[in-house]
């Protein structure tokens, strides 16, 4: 992709990133505090969990750590390539917000950039997992040891997303700026064609060639993959691989009310919340339309229906209701699992409703509040809001997970100010690849 004891980080033999300089780290708030405004209250969210990625990033790359706790033989060196993508967008908020400096992230940055010109990549595109350490590559299963192209998507909408921010004509931002475009220009998706086939393809191995066999048809969190491929100036894809491929499948058009809500794309009752959350980090659906769907529609009903379905609560779960919702992928008490009204497990994630606050903002409100007023004491560590939890079961997460702590900081940030959306909606090639794939982009026109 826990309630996380101080301890844990002296326990990892690499420790924090900013264990030699004290002044850099963020101070954690683990007492619940009385009588926040709603802006404190979100303020003090976004910081916390932006720990993640700044005091518990990995020491040498300053990549994000797949997950805070170790599991399923992981071990402590691994990092997730999209996690860190969702991590450097969190690290331009708190820049902007000023819980760092510019320049300190900017050097935080190249760093990492430094480090993944050297990383393991095939093709120009990042694996899933790699050794924080070495830049070598962590295999996420038994035939996954190659190129993911859905996770480097997601590491790139952030870098592209770094790359708009950090504008000065500095040396520091300027070879940050250089290097990012080096990365960018290096993709070659039209490899991830498998030939010259309508559709991209997920996964490549060196060792396994196209084993994995996973073509990415709509509608999922995939929709930032074909933006980007579509973007690219050197080795670009033809739109007829998003009309083609993308959309040829038998769970793109929906159409069908749920609740009360209509929805335009995908699975009945909308599946995982992720779906509206990676690819629009940068993405701005505000305005944005195809000849298949309003993106705004589709992302605000999808959060509803999914709020719809907990609030009904067809399993009679105990902690369902009005202000405890939110079903999405994360860990849960029998493993890792998607979890939305066909995958029901009891599981309450907070990433789903807090990085929803764009599309709900009321309703995500008032699960915050929940969250942090009625549950922090069991909900709230150093890293912010743990994984999930389960009433039901009586189960609460020691986990805390990359990919579901930073949409939580990008999204509420989009919320509040729209900074990271129009970041990179501002990129000149994105502006082009969404004209190229037919895309109505209404913010650029005011």
């Amino acid at each position: 992709m826990k309630k996380i004891l101080l301890l844990l980080l002296v326990t990892f033999s690499t420790g924090s990133l900013f264990a030699q300089n004290k002044s850099a780290s963020i101070k954690p708030e683990l007492k619940i505090q009385k009588n926040l405004t709603d802006d404190q209250l979100l303020d003090l969210v976004q910081k916390q969990t932006f720990r993640y990625f700044w005091d518990f990033a990995h020491p040498v790359s300053g990549m994000a750590r797949e997950r805070s706790n170790v599991a399923f033989d992981y071990g402590t060196e691994v990092v997730t390539t999209g996690g860190t993508g969702f991590g450097v967008m969190a690290t331009i908020v708190a820049a902007e917000r000023k819980w760092i400096g510019r320049d300190t992230a900017a050097r935080f940055l190249l760093k990492m950039v430094k480090f993944l010109g050297k990383a393991d990549a095939y093709h120009g595109v990042f694996p899933h997992w790699l050794n924080g350490g070495t830049g070598k590559i962590i295999p996420f299963s038994r035939k996954d040891d190659g190129a993911d192209l859905v996770e480097s998507s997601f590491l790139f909408q952030g870098l592209l997303t770094v790359r708009q921010y950090f504008n000065a004509d500095n040396p520091v931002e300027n070879d940050l700026r250089n290097r990012i475009n080096g990365l960018w220009s290096d993709i070659e998706w039209d490899w991830f064609t498998k030939g010259g086939e309508d559709v991209l393809y997920w996964h490549w191995s060196p060792n396994n060639g196209w084993a994995m066999n996973f073509p990415l048809r709509g509608y999922n969190e995939c929709l930032i993959t074909y933006v980007l491929a579509a973007s690219a100036t050197r080795y670009p894809v033809p739109a007829s691989i998003y009309h083609r491929g993308w959309v040829q499948s038998n769970f793109f058009t929906n159409g069908k009310e749920f609740y009360g809500y209509k929805l335009p794309l995908g699975f009945d009752n909308g599946g995982p919340l992720f779906f509206s959350h990676y690819s629009f980090l940068g993405l701005d659906p505000r305005g944005l339309k195809d000849r298949y769907a309003d993106y705004w529609e589709q992302n605000k009903n999808h959060t509803l229906i999914n709020r719809a379905y907990v609030v009904a609560n067809p399993k009679n779960f105990k902690g369902y209701g009005e202000n405890s919702w939110g079903l999405t992928a994360s860990d849960s008490w029998v493993g890792y699992a998607a979890h939305s009204p066909s995958e029901d497990l009891g599981v309450i994630s907070p990433t789903a409703a807090l990085s929803a606050f764009p599309y709900t903002p009321e309703y995500s409100m008032k699960a915050l509040k929940h969250f942090y007023f009625d549950l922090g004491g069991k909900l709230w560590t150093e890293y912010g809001f743990i994984d999930a939890f389960s009433e039901e079961k009586n189960w609460y997460a020691k986990s805390h997970l990359a990919i579901d702590q930073g949409p939580i900081i990008v999204m509420i940030e989009n919320y509040r100010t729209g900074l990271l959306w129009k970041l990179f909606m501002s990129n000149p090639e994105i502006k082009d690849g969404l004209k190229k794939l037919g895309f109505e982009d209404q913010t650029s026109k005011k």
